[in-house]
């Protein structure tokens, strides 16, 4: 079992400190709703809403925008160029100290 840290700026500007396991195939998401953080993760995690999306602080290398990911951010509010769904960020080890910071809600 790995355990690695990924920090999480909230929308009120409180940083998080998340233990979170590498060897459950979890991803951002399913993270920060286990830590109660304002995440909804409306569609269940198959890129069909923005609900998860963050900001990457981080120099982190990352997995590849899929197709799927890349066409949700086109349609989503509060997009900028370090924009991910938190939902298709599978946990792995490389992401130790990953830094995040949740977009602002929907309108």
């Amino acid at each position: 079992m790995s355990d690695i840290i990924v920090k999480v700026k909230d929308r009120d500007g409180k940083l998080h400190n998340l233990v979170a396991p590498t060897d459950m195939n979890m991803n951002v998401m399913e993270l920060c709703k286990a830590y109660e953080l304002p995440v909804e993760g409306t569609c269940g995690g198959m890129a069909m809403c923005a609900s998860c999306q963050c900001y990457v602080l981080s120099e982190h290398d990352l997995p590849e925008m899929q197709d799927a990911e890349e066409e949700m951010l086109d349609q989503a509010f509060y997009v900028e160029s370090n924009s991910r769904l938190g939902c298709q960020l599978n946990l792995t080890d490389k992401m130790d100290g990953l830094e995040l910071e949740l977009a602002p809600e929907s309108e």
